[in-house]
């Protein structure tokens, strides 16, 4: 269970002792196996009242990787460490309100309130919880930004104007997920009702299905490096689109689409290229319009796999090397022929097991391919490509 720390806590990690306490045991391993004795170390070192502070802000400090800058310098609790944005998707979401007033009015710890307190015209935080107000406080001077922070419940308004911006947890007591806006800490719907009029940015799950937000103009689904990690939904007054897939990366490149953006795109036989749109433009609903913008056309109207001639830039295709009608002995025939000896497997669209087929294949050779799985209308197709990263440009 995480350590829960007390505002005495806090006033002693912030203070220049407590300072001194965390240096004096930032060499400790911090092991499952070195925990009895990490303990002991840091009882002789701090003393036996502010050890298990101290050994957890170090614990969490080392985990927070991404999350914010400089994490070293922070002051975290479990639970909201785990819920924070990783850095670049709270620049982006904090980019889209620029020059706002902006009220985070479930700040939490600052991880995103300081990303907002950097480009909104004046920023405002507040929380229930006063652990994590005074956390926020310390985050924020740490990243040399001074929104205003005050003790409320996001149900009760304490702005008039400017926008909300909101994060409502999405997990019980005991750590486990909730699938139900109604179940989220505040309810989704309450939010909504609360804040009626204003414009309204809810943080939230990239699965949640949109039907229960009802009045979220615009969905944006934001990957970072490849991974979906969450879902914006955005009140008319901040919509420009109904649906957004936004495609960042850690070097701090970026893209967005929209269904704005044409889809007319044809459904054909294999080009020289396969494409595997990134999952933000899958879960937006967006691959037809990703596919329109870069000149490729489906291989299936209802699989999210793209072929064209060209790939766009920046990303990782797979040059198609031949392809034809899926069998296991004809597929074993194709890779012996290529001399391909390891081997990666995608499927779509085919109730196949990656590894349990890898097993049965037992490719051997000095060659390296992707084998794609999937159906072109009703014929379970394979086609074996070389994974390549194309220029950025």
């Amino acid at each position: 269970m995480a350590y829960a720390f007390s505002l005495d806590d806090v006033a002693f990690l912030r203070s220049p002792r407590g300072g001194e306490a965390l240096a004096a045991c930032a060499d400790l391993p911090l092991t499952d196996a070195s925990r009895l004795t990490d303990v002991a170390t840091a009882r002789k070192r701090v003393g036996p009242e502010y050890a298990a502070a101290v050994l957890e802000t170090e614990l969490l400090r080392r985990r927070a990787g991404a999350k914010v800058e400089d994490p070293a310098r922070w002051l975290f609790t479990g639970e909201a460490l785990e819920q924070a944005s990783v850095a670049p998707v709270a620049r982006h979401r904090a980019r889209r309100l620029a020059g706002r007033d902006v009220h985070d009015v479930t700040c939490s710890i600052g991880a995103d309130l300081v990303a907002l307190a950097r480009t909104a015209h004046r920023c405002v935080g507040s929380d229930l919880d006063e652990v994590r107000l005074r956390m926020a406080a310390h985050n924020a001077g740490v990243a040399g930004v001074a929104p205003v922070l005050v003790r409320a419940d996001a149900l009760r308004p304490v702005t008039r104007d400017g926008v909300v911006v909101a994060d409502p947890a999405r997990r019980d007591a005991g750590g486990r997920r909730r699938w139900r806006p109604g179940d989220f800490v505040p309810p989704l719907d309450d939010l909504a009702d609360t804040y009626a009029g204003r414009d309204l940015l809810v943080k939230t799950a990239p699965g949640l299905d949109p039907a229960a937000a009802p009045w979220a103009a615009e969905v944006e689904l934001i990957s970072l490096d490849g991974r979906v990690r969450e879902a914006s939904l955005l009140s008319a007054g901040l919509a420009t689109a109904s649906r957004r897939a936004t495609v960042l990366s850690s070097d701090g490149t970026g893209w967005s689409i929209t269904d704005a953006e044409p889809d007319d795109v044809a459904v054909g036989p294999p080009g020289r290229w396969l494409v595997d749109p990134d999952g933000a433009v899958v879960r937006a609903g967006l691959v037809r319009h990703y596919a329109a913008r870069h000149g490729l056309w489906q291989l299936d109207e209802h699989i999210a796999y793209l072929t064209g001639d060209a790939p766009p830039p920046g990303v990782r295709a797979f040059r198609v090397l031949d392809h034809g009608h899926y069998s296991e002995k004809t597929l074993r025939a194709i890779l012996r022929a290529h001399e391909v000896g390891r081997l990666e497997i995608l499927v779509r669209g085919l109730d196949v097991d990656p590894d349990a087929l890898r097993r049965r294949l037992k490719p051997r050779g000095p060659n390296e391919a992707t084998v794609v799985l999937t159906r072109l209308g009703r014929t379970p197709t394979a086609l074996l490509c070389r994974a390549e990263r194309t220029p950025t440009p």
